[in-house]
């Protein structure tokens, strides 16, 4: 049997965000406490600066994320996520050497013998369009209700649902700049110059709030 992974696709450098998604080691629920996913949230903002992207959304579960990102500056978003997870789960585990368990942050003590603490590769979707971005808001903003872990979105604290609904949340959410100009326009002729993404269709059309998550 062929042991080897088939390698995923990701479609960068095209003006999409991407909405992404991974998950705790074998869906385990190592983000199953308050405070887990007040330190995982605190380390995303620390690490949306470092890497420069945009986060437009996001909803931290027990056992999975989802991120609503732009593409970063410097690196591109799978370099941006590797960063992540790996502070996260330093921050979080501990050092496997010299920390005792009980002094590990994590829900469940037996988690800090576990390998690693988040499942390998993620799922990334490109977005290109406002009916496709509000979508993915809707459906993350959605998950904490339909796990049945609150009644009302504004109970999880742990999404940006409270700034699209004109709440402070925990982080700061960015949001596109509408502006044109130059740069706006070198960005259209550098899409028009790359290869059709598989998924692009005659019909397909970019919303113009897109355009700015692009590095000009």
């Amino acid at each position: 049997m062929n042991s080897l992974r088939i390698p995923l696709r990701r479609y960068y450098g095209r003006c999409d965000l991407h909405f992404v998604t991974f998950s705790c080691y074998r869906r385990l629920p190592l983000l199953g406490t308050a405070r887990a996913r007040d330190r995982f949230v605190k380390i995303l903002d620390q690490v949306r600066c470092s890497q420069q992207f945009q986060l437009i959304g996001y909803v931290i579960m027990p056992e999975h994320v989802h991120l609503l990102i732009s593409e970063p500056r410097t690196a591109d978003p799978s370099k941006a996520l590797q960063v992540l997870k790996q502070r996260v789960s330093r921050a979080l585990r501990g050092r496997r050497r010299g920390i005792p368990s009980q002094q590990l942050s994590l829900p469940f003590r037996s988690f800090a013998a576990l390998p690693v603490f988040w499942q390998r590769r993620f799922y990334d979707f490109n977005v290109w369009s406002a009916k496709k971005l509000a979508e993915k808001l809707d459906y993350m903003h959605r998950n904490p209700l339909q796990r049945k872990l609150v009644t009302h979105p504004r109970d999880w604290p742990w999404s940006s649902w409270s700034h699209y609904a004109g709440q402070p949340g925990l982080i700061g959410i960015d949001v596109p700049e509408t502006n044109g100009g130059s740069s706006t326009r070198a960005r259209e002729q550098r899409r028009k110059s790359q290869p059709p993404h598989p998924l692009q269709t005659p019909q397909r059309v970019r919303h113009p709030l897109l355009l700015p998550f692009c590095d000009g």
